[in-house]
C-alpha cells in the first residue's frame, strides 16, 4: 500500500507647532533611515562582555520644512458645526495634498481600492525628535545581543559575499527537504566542485557564501535516499546572482552612512538561521526540537514543544540578535485512532462515525503526514481525505487491473493484521480520482508537524502553564540558545545592558464624595477602598435572566448583592428590576430574550441592562451578545455561574465597574485631564482613536477579518470610547472602510466609513470639532508601515475632508505592537514589581531602538505571571510636534484609565478597546460561518449594532 512573503517619506508636518519642553525643530527630515535605518554603532564589546551604551545627544533636525511639505492649514474654531461640502472636488485636492506630504503618488477615490504592490519606496517616519528624560533611570537587560562583524570572513577582500540563485528540480515545496537536497549536495560537490566553500542556504532560492564558487552557473546531480529508501535524483542549478557590498554596511555600523543596506542584513539572517535549520524544526522565525526544553501533553492529542525565536535587527547600538525562548503545539506522534480518541473524546471506535463527526475527523487530519507501521520501511505519506464509508465496505483493485480486494481482507493476507476498528473511515492519500486506503490503526503521525489550529481553552491555560517562566529563569533559558554559524560572526555572549527610565504614574481622580478624592497607584494597581466612580451611570430599568441550571435559584440574591455594590461606588441603580427576574433552559436563549425584550418593550420601559447569569456549559456567551446587540438592542452584562455563586466581594466590584461603562458613567479619569495639564491634549479638542484589524484562527478560511475602530467621546477626560466595526477581506490588514463612498439611487454619492462616523460623534458629544487626532493603530508589523500609513492617512485626510472642506486637524499616527520579541530583564533585585519583573512605567528609547526614527518600549503594567512583556509603540506619522516625554507619558498615563479593572493594562486602552470590539464582532458572525462551512472570498457585511447599544462601551 504504497504511495505517494522602509524607505522614504517627508518626516511629518513641518514648521509647525514644537513640542512643549523642548525644541527640537521637528521640519525638515534628517539623515534618517528607511526601514531598519541608520546610526553609529556604539559599545560594541568583544564576546562575552556585557554590551552597554549611553545615548548620544539628540538629533536635531533643520528648522525649514521641505520645499514638498504642505503644512496643514489653520482649524476653523471648534465651535463651528461642520459644514458639508457640495462636491468631492475637496477630497480630490486633499488627497493631492497628502500624497504630496507622503511624498507619493495620489490615490484614486474608489469605493473599496485596490491594495497597492508593496512599495520598494516606502515612506519614512519621521526622526526621532531627542530622547526621553523624565522618570527614574535605572539599567534593564534586554534579551538582545550584539553582533560583531567587523572581523568576520564576510570582510575578507578575498572573500566578498557572493549570492547564487538556486532551482531544484523536480520542483520541492518543502523547506526541509530542499535543505536535506542541499545538504547532499555540499556533502558530495565540497570538496570537488563547490572550492572547499561552506554556503549558508535559506531554503528556498538563495544560496550565499563568503567568497565565490569556482563557477559563474553549474548544474549539480545529486541522489537523495528517502524514507522508504527509494532513491530519487534531482538536479540543482547554482547560477551567480549578485555580489552584495557589504561596504555600506562597514559604513552603517560606524554611523557615516544612514540607508540601511537591507540585502546585507537579510544575508546575514540566512547566515545565523543556517545551521540551526539544518537541526531542528523551523517555524516562522523559531526553531523548536525536544532537545530544547521539556514536551508535554496539551490534551486532546495536541503536546507543546520548546524553543527559540531568532531574528537579526539594526539597533541605535548597531547589530543585534533576539533570541526569546518560545513554544508551539504540536501534533502528539500517536496512531492515528489513537488521536480520534483524544481530540474527539469518542469512547467506542466500534460504532460508525455520523457524518458530522467524519467531516470534523477529516478537518483536524487534513494534510498531516502518517507512516504506515505494518510495513518494512518508514515510508510517510500526507492525508488528503476522509472515505465517507467505513473501511469495511471499501474496496479497491489490484495491480493487476483485474482483482477487486475489500481493504480489510488485503491487509489480513498482506500483512496478517487483523483490523480492530473496522467501523472506522480509511485515511486517504494519493488523488481524490485514485484514493489509497490506509487504516487508521494502522497509521502513526510523524513527529515533529505544527498544530497550526486554535487551542481551545484548557490548552492554552495548559501551554501556558506548562511554558511560563520567572524572569531570571528565562533570562537564563535565552542565554543557552545562542546559536553558533561558520562565517566567523562574533556573538556577544550575554544580554544587552540599556538605560532605562521609571516613569511616576499619574494621579486619579474619583468623586469628591468619596473619602479618597484622588488615589496615586502603587506598582501599576490600586483598589475602589473609600472610592466612588467619577461619574456613576443610573440604571433604572433592568432585569436578570438565569440560564444556569446548577444555580437555578441564585439570581435574587445574587443581583441585590450586586446592585448594592454598585450603589456603594456611586452609581444610581434602582433596587427592584423594572420586569420580573426569571430563569430559562440554555435550550431556550433566543426565545427567552426575545420575551424579555417584548416585556419591557410594551410597558414602555425600554431595557438599560439586563443581567445574564449563563449557562453552566461554555458557547454560549457569543450568541446571547449577538442577540443583544445587533436584534433586540439590549445592553447585557453576562456572569459566570461557578464566579458568581461564590458572592465575592471582589468580583461585585468588577463587575460594577463594567456595568458603569456600559450604562455611560465614568469609573475614573486622569486628574492632569480635569485640571487641562495634558501637553498637546486638553489644550484643543483633541480625539484619541484605537484601530485594529482581527484575523480568523489559521485553518478558518471560510471567516472574514473584523476591523474594528474605538474613538475617544468625552474631551478633555478621554475615558469614554465608541467604537464601530465592519467586515473586510479575510487577512487585509489595511482597514478598508475608515472612509467609503457609496452610489445611491436617491441621494447618489453618498459619504461615510469608520473614521467619518465618529468624528461626527465627536461634535455630538462635545459640541467641538477636533483640532487634533491621536491614531493608536494596533497589530500593523514592520513589512506594512508603509502601506498602512499610506492608505489610513489617506482615508482619515478624505474622511475630514468630506465633513468640511479644508477642515484638516493634526494627525500623529502611532503604531503599537505587542507581538514582538523583545524582553525586558530587572539587574536589581529591590527595583522589581511582586513577580520578579521590571517596574511599571519602565521606558526604553535607546540602545535597543531604532537608530533614526521615533521608537520606544513601555512596560506600563505590573507583572502577573511569567516574564512581562512591553509594548512596542512607533511613530509614522506627527504633524503635532510630540516630544519623546510628552508621548511617552501620555501613553503611560492612558494606561491608567482602562475601564475594567483597578491596574494599569500592558497597551494604551484606545489599542486595547478596538481589540475586544473587533473580538465581540466576530460572535455576530461565528455562528453564521459555522453553519455554511463555505470557503469563499465574498466578505458578508457584520450585522449592525443597534444606535442605543453603540452609544456606550458595551465591549468592556
Amino acid at each position: 500500500m504504497s504511495g505517494r512573503g522602509g524607505g522614504g517619506r517627508g518626516s511629518g508636518r513641518g514648521g509647525g507647532r514644537r513640542g512643549r519642553g523642548q525644541d527640537h525643530g521637528r521640519g525638515q527630515p534628517s539623515q534618517s533611515s528607511s526601514r531598519g535605518g541608520g546610526g553609529r554603532a556604539r559599545g560594541r564589546g568583544s564576546s562575552g562582555s556585557t554590551a552597554t551604551y549611553n545615548p548620544p545627544p539628540p538629533q536635531m533636525a533643520p528648522a525649514q520644512p521641505p520645499p514638498q511639505m504642505a503644512v496643514a492649514p489653520p482649524v476653523p474654531p471648534s465651535g463651528a458645526a461642520f459644514s458639508h461640502p457640495s462636491s468631492s472636488s475637496g477630497v480630490g485636492s486633499l488627497s493631492r495634498e497628502v500624497s504630496e506630504k507622503l511624498t507619493m503618488e495620489p490615490v484614486a477615490v474608489t469605493t473599496a481600492p485596490p491594495l497597492p504592490p508593496s512599495l520598494s519606496k516606502a515612506t519614512r517616519p519621521p526622526p526621532r525628535p531627542g530622547f526621553g528624560t523624565v522618570g527614574t533611570k535605572c539599567l534593564v537587560r534586554a534579551n538582545h545581543f550584539l553582533v560583531d562583524v567587523a572581523n568576520a570572513d564576510l570582510y575578507h577582500y578575498d572573500a566578498d559575499l557572493h549570492h547564487y540563485d538556486v532551482t531544484i528540480k523536480p520542483e520541492v515545496t518543502s523547506k526541509k527537504l530542499n535543505r536535506a537536497i542541499m545538504k547532499q549536495l555540499i556533502d558530495v560537490y565540497e570538496e570537488s566542485h563547490l572550492g572547499r566553500r561552506c554556503p549558508a542556504y535559506d531554503g528556498r532560492k538563495s544560496l550565499y557564501t563568503a567568497g565565490p564558487l569556482p563557477f559563474e552557473s553549474k548544474e549539480l546531480v545529486i541522489k537523495l535516499t528517502e524514507e522508504d529508501w527509494r532513491e530519487r535524483q534531482f538536479k540543482v542549478a547554482i547560477k551567480l546572482a549578485s555580489k552584495p557590498d557589504l561596504h555600506y554596511l562597514r559604513e552603517f555600523l560606524s554611523g557615516r552612512h544612514f540607508e540601511c543596506p537591507q540585502e546585507a542584513i537579510q544575508v546575514l539572517d540566512v547566515v545565523l538561521r543556517a545551521k540551526p535549520s539544518q537541526i531542528y524544526t523551523e517555524v516562522g522565525r523559531s526553531f523548536f526540537h525536544t532537545s530544547l526544553g521539556p514536551r508535554g501533553e496539551l490534551g486532546n492529542g495536541i503536546e507543546y514543544w520548546c524553543g527559540y525565536y531568532q531574528c537579526l535587527r539594526p539597533t541605535q547600538m548597531g547589530l543585534s540578535l533576539i533570541i526569546d525562548a518560545s513554544a508551539r503545539s504540536f501534533y502528539e506522534p500517536i496512531l492515528v485512532s489513537e488521536f480520534v480518541v483524544k481530540h474527539f473524546r469518542l469512547s467506542n471506535l466500534s460504532k460508525p462515525l455520523s457524518d458530522q463527526d467524519r467531516i470534523k475527523v477529516k478537518k483536524a487530519l487534513m494534510g498531516v503526514r502518517v507512516r504506515l507501521i505494518c510495513m518494512n520501511y518508514a515510508k510517510t505519506c500526507k492525508i488528503i481525505g476522509v472515505s465517507r464509508d467505513p473501511i469495511s465496505q471499501l474496496t479497491f483493485t489490484l495491480d493487476d487491473k483485474r482483482t477487486n480486494v475489500s481493504v480489510v481482507k488485503y491487509f489480513r493476507e498482506k500483512y496478517n493484521v487483523v483490523l480492530k476498528y473496522p467501523s472506522l473511515p480509511a485515511l486517504q492519500r494519493g488523488s481524490e480520482a485514485r484514493p489509497v486506503y490506509l487504516p487508521m490503526e494502522l497509521c502513526s503521525i510523524v513527529e515533529g508537524q505544527r498544530y497550526t489550529k486554535k487551542l481551545n481553552e484548557q490548552q492554552v491555560r495548559s501551554l501556558l502553564r506548562a511554558t511560563c517562566q520567572r524572569p531570571n529563569i528565562k533570562e537564563g533559558n535565552i542565554t543557552k540558545m545562542l546559536p553558533v554559524n561558520k562565517f566567523g560572526m562574533d556573538v556577544c555572549k550575554e544580554l544587552a545592558m540599556i538605560e532605562a527610565r521609571v516613569l511616576n504614574p499619574p494621579a486619579l481622580k474619583y468623586h469628591d464624595s468619596g473619602r479618597d478624592k484622588i488615589v496615586n497607584p502603587s506598582c501599576g494597581q490600586w483598589n475602589m477602598i473609600n472610592k466612588k466612580m467619577v461619574n456613576g451611570g443610573k440604571v433604572d430599568f433592568w432585569t436578570c435572566v438565569n440560564f444556569s441550571s446548577d444555580y437555578w435559584n441564585m439570581s435574587k440574591g445574587f443581583c441585590a448583592e450586586l446592585v448594592k455594590m454598585c450603589n456603594s461606588k456611586g452609581m444610581v441603580f434602582c433596587q427592584t428590576p423594572s420586569i420580573a427576574m426569571r430563569s430559562a433552559r440554555a435550550d431556550r436563549i433566543d426565545q427567552t430574550l426575545m420575551d424579555v425584550y417584548k416585556e419591557s418593550a410594551g410597558l414602555n420601559k425600554p431595557l438599560q441592562l439586563l443581567i445574564i447569569i449563563l449557562p453552566d456549559q461554555t458557547g454560549s456567551y457569543g450568541k446571547i451578545k449577538r442577540i443583544c446587540e445587533t436584534e433586540l438592542g439590549i445592553v447585557s452584562q453576562c456572569c459566570k455561574p461557578v464566579q458568581a455563586a461564590k458572592f465575592s466581594n471582589q468580583y461585585f466590584e468588577n463587575v460594577a465597574l463594567k456595568i458603569n461603562a456600559k450604562v455611560g458613567g465614568r469609573n475614573t479619569v486622569l486628574n492632569d485631564a480635569i485640571l487641562r495639564r495634558i501637553p498637546l491634549v486638553t489644550d484643543v479638542p483633541t480625539i484619541i482613536f484605537g484601530a485594529c484589524v482581527s484575523h480568523p484562527p489559521p485553518g478558518e478560511d471560510s471567516s472574514s477579518s473584523i476591523a474594528a475602530v474605538v474613538a475617544s467621546m468625552d474631551w478633555p477626560e478621554l475615558t469614554k470610547y465608541r467604537g464601530v466595526v465592519s467586515a473586510q477581506t479575510d487577512r487585509v490588514e489595511i482597514i478598508q472602510d475608515l472612509y467609503k463612498q457609496t452610489k445611491d439611487p436617491q441621494k447618489g454619492l453618498v459619504e461615510g466609513g469608520m473614521v467619518r462616523e465618529l468624528l461626527v460623534a465627536f461634535f455630538k458629544s462635545t459640541r467641538q470639532k477636533p483640532s487634533r487626532i491621536i491614531f493608536y493603530r494596533d497589530g500593523v508589523s514592520e513589512g506594512q508601515f508603509s502601506q498602512v500609513l499610506l492608505y489610513e492617512m489617506d482615508a482619515i485626510r478624505k474622511a475630514c475632508s468630506s465633513l468640511q472642506e479644508g477642515y484638516m486637524p493634526r494627525v500623529t499616527f502611532v503604531v503599537v505592537q505587542k507581538r514582538h520579541h523583545t524582553r525586558l530583564f530587572p539587574t536589581d533585585r529591590n527595583k522589581t514589581d511582586r513577580s520578579g519583573n521590571i517596574l511599571p512605567g519602565t521606558v526604553v528609547d535607546t540602545s535597543i531602538c531604532h537608530p533614526t526614527e521615533f521608537d520606544f518600549y513601555l512596560n506600563s503594567h505590573a507583572g502577573s505571571q511569567g516574564t512581562s512583556k512591553s509594548t512596542h509603540y512607533h511613530v509614522l506619522f506627527d504633524e503635532n510636534g510630540f516630544t519623546a516625554d510628552i508621548l511617552q507619558v501620555l501613553t503611560n498615563s492612558l494606561c491608567y484609565t482602562y475601564a475594567r479593572c483597578t491596574k494599569s493594562v500592558s497597551i494604551v486602552p484606545p489599542a486595547y478597546y478596538a481589540h475586544l470590539a473587533a473580538f465581540r464582532a466576530r460572535y455576530y458572525i461565528e455562528d453564521e460561518m459555522s453553519d455554511s462551512g463555505s470557503t469563499g472570498v465574498e466578505v458578508r457585511p457584520l450585522p449592525s449594532i443597534k444606535d442605543n447599544v453603540k452609544e456606550v462601551m458595551f465591549y468592556v
